[in-house]
C-alpha cells in the first residue's frame, strides 16, 4: 500500500486493498496503524476517506528501502515489462526517477543549473524560461537535494526543485503516466522538450 501512494497521490482504502490483495477489513487495520505512526495522513472527500504519504521523506525513505530490498523474481512477461518500465521512468513521490531522473539530474548538474545543492543564477534563467520559479514554492523542504536512485544507484533530484521540474513536464505534455501507478513514459514533445532544454537524448 505504501508502495502504491509512492507518486505522492492521495487513493481510497478500497484502491489500497486491492493493491495489496487483502481485504477491505484487513486493509482498513493497517492504514489506521500506518496513519497513527505518522507514515501516512487521510482526508475525507465526502463519504470516502483518502491517504496519502505523509510527506516527500517518507516516499524517499520507501526509495532508500528498495535499495536493499532484495528483487522479485520476475516470472512473467508482464512482469518483465512493468520492472522495465519503472527502471525507464518513474516519479518517486513527486519527482523523477530512473534513468530519465538520473540523466536529468546529470544534466542539471553538467549545465551548470545547480551546484552545492543550490539552484545557480544560470540555472534560475533556465528554469524562469520553462515557466518554474524555484523562489515562489511553498514549503520548507531544500530547494534542491540528491535522492539515490534505488534502480540506477546514482542520484536523481529531488526538493523543490525536483518536484517543480516534474510537475512542470505533466503541464507541458513532455510526459504521462503509463498506467496507475508510477511508471511514466516520455511522449513525443517530451523527447524534443528534453532535448532542446536538458540537451537529452534517446528518450523516445
Amino acid at each position: 500500500m505504501l508502495a502504491a501512494l509512492g507518486d505522492g497521490r492521495a487513493l481510497p482504502a478500497s484502491a489500497l486493498a486491492a493493491e495489496a490483495r487483502g481485504a477491505p477489513s484487513t486493509a482498513s487495520g493497517h492504514l489506521a496503524k500506518l496513519v497513527g505512526g505518522g507514515l501516512l495522513a487521510v482526508e475525507s472527500r465526502g463519504r470516502r476517506r483518502y491517504f496519502r504519504l505523509q510527506g516527500p521523506e517518507i516516499g524517499e525513505a520507501l526509495e532508500a528501502m528498495a535499495r536493499i530490498a532484495p528483487r522479485e523474481p520476475v516470472r512473467s512477461l508482464g512482469q518483465a515489462t512493468r520492472a522495465e518500465a519503472l527502471r525507464s521512468a518513474r516519479t518517486c513521490y513527486d519527482h523523477l526517477a530512473g534513468r530519465l531522473g538520473t540523466a536529468l539530474m546529470d544534466a542539471l548538474l553538467e549545465r551548470g543549473l545547480v551546484a552545492d545543492e543550490h539552484v545557480t543564477a544560470h540555472g534560475a534563467e533556465a528554469l524562469t524560461r520553462l515557466g518554474i520559479d524555484v523562489d515562489s514554492i511553498p514549503g520548507r523542504r531544500p530547494t534542491f537535494r540528491s535522492c539515490l536512485d534505488w534502480s540506477e544507484r546514482r542520484p536523481h533530484a529531488a526538493g523543490k526543485l525536483g518536484a517543480a521540474l516534474t510537475s512542470r513536464s505533466f503541464e507541458l505534455g513532455w510526459i504521462e503516466r503509463r498506467d496507475s501507478g508510477r511508471a511514466v513514459r516520455v511522449t513525443r514533445a517530451g523527447t524534443a522538450g528534453f532535448a532542446e532544454a536538458f540537451g537529452l537524448r534517446g528518450l523516445d
